[in-house]
């Protein structure tokens, strides 16, 4: 199959070394050697992506405006085929082929305050030079997929019609959860606002997602295939979500479980280094909400998954989504202990 997909692109599997690349969980990625050139070929998971047209033409949209807009920015684009396609169809699988940016290499965890630093500016940049792009001219390429309404609707329906003997084991954290309902009310009440912007946002802001050079400095984000219409809280509160702890939502010794505050305090100069000018006062003032917002909508979603029988997320063992469930409710009660001492950071103050 490989080999008809590298055809496409004038590639051959006879001159070019084909290798399973990076630790991605959504799209098979592969490393492709060939002689002085190396690139980067996906196959889309439609499982995530039912329609992959849509991630294409979003990417093509954005390569064309910031190549008119913004020509210095480093924008990874897919290679145009030898058909004069961005995304190629074959037995029903999409594949697109991407340059490897030269002398550039990703982290998995992040382990300095200067790495979230960096990430955080990549992600603002990224956003900052889509700040006049029209953004109804995207599309939606997971629908509802940060809606916290939606996801704590969805909890509630799982303890109505979910698996009853885990409910039962789930009472505590489920009581847990129910106490962070206010979460869902402020996010509600940010929606309505109208200093609250829809922006580009990338929507996956793990650290793997920004290429580093040499001396680790941000290059460019990549794995745009969540870019849609959304708000700045998705972006700055996954970086928060998994930047802040030392450890995964894998973890479960929950002892080791911490939120740093330099590492939330690099986010917020990082995110406002290219932000600070566009974001509005009330955007700048919900810079801790962000965290708030994604870590509880984690917890949720990873318990619900526990209370439908692991549908959506799978389980490696036995209460794997129950173990997720706890680690981000532990993060969250973390968090909020420091809120009297972090929610005003970065409001007032210049760029850094």
């Amino acid at each position: 199959m490989l080999q008809t997909v590298l055809k496409v692109y004038g590639l051959s599997t006879e001159s070019c070394r084909v290798d399973s690349f990076g630790k991605g969980l959504i799209n098979h990625t592969w490393v492709v050697n060939c002689d002085s050139k190396k690139y980067i070929l996906q196959c889309i998971n439609q499982a995530v992506f039912k329609k992959p047209q849509l991630v294409a033409s979003n990417i093509r949209s954005i390569s064309a405006y910031l190549n008119k807009k913004h020509p210095g920015y480093h924008f990874v684009s897919p290679i145009i085929s030898l058909t004069g396609e961005d995304m190629i169809r074959i037995e029903n699988e999409y594949y697109r082929l991407f340059p490897f940016v030269t002398a550039s290499h990703s982290i998995e965890v992040v382990e300095t305050p200067q790495q979230a630093y960096e990430a955080a500016a990549q992600f603002g940049k990224f956003t900052r030079v889509l700040n006049e792009f029209d953004v109804r001219n995207l599309n939606i390429t997971i629908p509802h997929f940060h809606d916290l309404a939606l996801r704590y609707q969805q909890f509630i329906t799982a303890l109505e019609t979910g698996n009853k003997e885990r409910i039962r084991q789930s009472e505590h954290l489920v009581s847990e959860l129910h106490s962070y309902a206010t979460i869902v009310h402020e996010y509600k009440s940010l929606l309505s606002d109208k200093e609250f912007k829809i922006r580009v946002t990338h929507h996956d802001t793990k650290i793997s997602n920004v290429l580093f050079d040499e001396k680790d400095k941000g290059i460019c984000v990549i794995d745009l295939d969540t870019v849609m219409p959304g708000y700045f809280i998705s972006d700055v509160g996954d970086m928060m979500r998994t930047y802040l702890s030392p450890v995964s939502e894998e973890e479960n010794d929950f002892s080791k479980i911490i939120v740093r505050e330099d590492f939330y305090k690099a986010i917020v100069d990082g995110y406002s280094l290219n932000m600070q000018d566009v974001l509005t006062n009330k955007e700048k003032q919900s810079f801790f909400f962000a965290g708030k917002f994604m870590i509880y909508m984690q917890a949720l979603r990873f318990l619900t998954d526990h209370l439908i029988d692991d549908i959506y997320y799978g389980a490696k063992y036995p209460g794997h989504n129950y173990v997720r469930a706890n680690n981000q409710a532990v993060l969250l009660k973390e968090l909020v202990k420091k809120e009297q001492a972090l929610t005003n950071y970065g409001v007032n103050q210049d760029n850094p």
